[in-house]
């Protein structure tokens, strides 16, 4: 009879197991494990400037030939609070990449216990036990493989937000950097218009004195100076709050580069090779970080339709049990045991069914935010290309203009001097004189940006990884080659 219970009860839990798979065969199957970012329309050049192999923009801070400038990125780069906040991040994502991983693998683990009980009317006993306890849960549809690979794609898209935030930082150290040489230039045009506008006031004032002309000539040479001069505090001011942005953004005090002494606006060599859309796309590190966001997506797509099905769960122990502490050592009485259980929704309120829809609406956000990406790529390139293009032509003449202007100042001056001419055209040349360099300086800066632009615009300032997309060392990240650090001023 015992026998026969047995088979009775083997072919019971067999009918039991059995019903979750047949159940489950029933089901679609899962989904596919891979699924690449959706793809947006490239054109096959730029349109303001024919396709090349493209110009290394690793350290593109370099090609300005400003050793200031080179030192000043590498300083921001070694020092600023937001990269080592993007390190950390890396690294908790790159920890959690391990953590999705060891679910893969069976847990083992250790115990050990003691017990003394005693009942009433009898004596107390005593027992020990020591032993190890395994437990695997087979991916049995790809869910956990499917949360690993999520959970890359999370690492990979952190990494790829360190490198984007590596070329937003070196950008906003050249632009601030401009901002301060512009500034400098421009002040300085300030001055010596203000000192030549005293030099005239004094010879209308002679002039004055000695009858020659009237004192209408000393009032307007007086709201010349005076109004130029008014525009010294303005860019000092300017002057001021640039270098403060920038001894920021290279690790240091506000007030830290007062002493940076003066240099001209930076220039490029204007010998820029531009690769074609579609490689330009591939660097750009935000664009990659979209990417792996998609990737992600789909991952935890299949990983919550992974919960559909059935899962099978096996586990077992082998330990010593013994009254004594002593018997327990010498060997004791050995206690295996062996279970497995195979688990499958049957009724949950849908809930795993509204995981899979949230699921979907996240993988589709991705790939609309990935599209939105692509499309700004474009335009960030092709608005850099298109300003850089005007602001070449605009510098040519603006640069003919201010000297133009200052031979027409300086015969001006000569005229008036002798009586040749009269105030006022002695006024109009010296406001043109004043408005022309301060035009053809604020064009060389914007020139310079424009170049800033267009790097940024590229995805240059950072360097991948040798082998990018496997998995990196713990503590590495993508980082630009980082020049001599300049000694930060006292």
């Amino acid at each position: 009879m015992s026998r026969v219970r047995l088979r009775s009860n083997a072919r019971s839990c067999a009918a039991s197991l059995a019903v979750p798979l047949l159940l489950a065969a029933c089901v679609a199957p899962p989904i596919a494990p891979d699924e690449p970012a959706a793809a947006v329309p490239i054109p096959a050049r730029w349109s303001e400037s024919a396709a090349a192999p493209a110009t290394d923009l690793t350290a593109w801070w370099l090609r300005f030939g400003d050793s200031e400038l080179s030192a000043l990125v590498g300083d921001a780069i070694a020092a600023s609070p937001t990269l080592q906040s993007a390190m950390a991040a890396l690294r908790q994502s790159r920890a959690l990449v391990d953590v999705a991983t060891a679910s893969l693998a069976p847990s083992l683990s250790g115990d050990a216990g003691a017990q003394r009980s005693r009942t009433r009317g009898q004596s107390s006993a005593s027992s020990f036990s020591l032993g190890l306890s395994a437990s695997w849960e087979p991916d049995l549809w790809g869910g956990a493989r499917a949360g690993v690979r999520a959970a890359q794609a999370d690492a990979r898209a952190t990494q790829m937000s360190l490198a984007n935030a590596q070329v937003m930082l070196a950008a906003e150290v050249a632009l601030a950097y401009i901002d301060v040489r512009s500034a400098q230039a421009r002040l300085a045009i300030a001055r010596s218009n203000l000192a030549a506008q005293e030099d005239t006031l004094q010879i209308a004032r002679w002039r004055s004195q000695a009858g020659l002309v009237s004192s209408l000539d000393v009032e307007q040479a007086i709201t010349a100076a005076e109004q130029t001069r008014a525009t010294v505090p303005q860019l000092q001011t300017t002057l001021a709050q640039a270098r403060h942005r920038l001894a920021v953004l290279s690790g240091r005090p506000p007030g830290a580069l007062a002493d940076l002494g003066h240099a001209p606006v930076p220039l490029p060599p204007d010998d820029l090779a531009l690769a074609f859309p579609a490689d330009t796309l591939r660097q750009r590190p935000d664009l990659r970080q979209a990417e792996a966001q998609v990737q992600a997506a789909w991952a935890r797509l299949a990983q919550a339709d992974a919960k559909r099905y059935p899962a099978l769960n096996l586990s077992g122990s082998l330990g010593l049990q013994a009254l004594t502490l002593g018997s327990l050592t010498g060997g004791g009485s050995v206690v295996s045991a062996i279970a497995a259980g195979l688990s499958a929704p049957l009724f949950d309120g849908g809930a795993i069914a509204g995981n899979i829809r949230a699921q979907q609406a996240a993988l589709e956000q991705a790939r609309a935010e990935y599209r939105a990406s692509v499309l700004t790529a474009l335009q960030d390139v092709e608005d850099a290309l298109v300003a850089l293009q005007g602001d070449r032509a605009r510098n040519l003449s603006l640069d003919a203009a201010a000297r133009a202007a200052g031979r027409a100042d300086e015969l001006a001056r000569q005229q008036y001097q002798a009586g040749l001419v009269d105030f006022r055209t002695v006024l109009e040349t010296q406001r043109s004189l004043l408005a022309a360099q301060d035009s053809a300086a604020s064009v060389r800066a914007s020139l310079a940006t424009d170049h800033v632009s267009l790097y940024k615009a590229l995805g240059g300032g950072w360097q991948p990884e040798p082998a990018d997309g496997a998995a990196p060392a713990a503590d590495t990240a993508p980082t630009p080659p980082i020049p001599a650090r300049r000694q930060p001023s006292p």
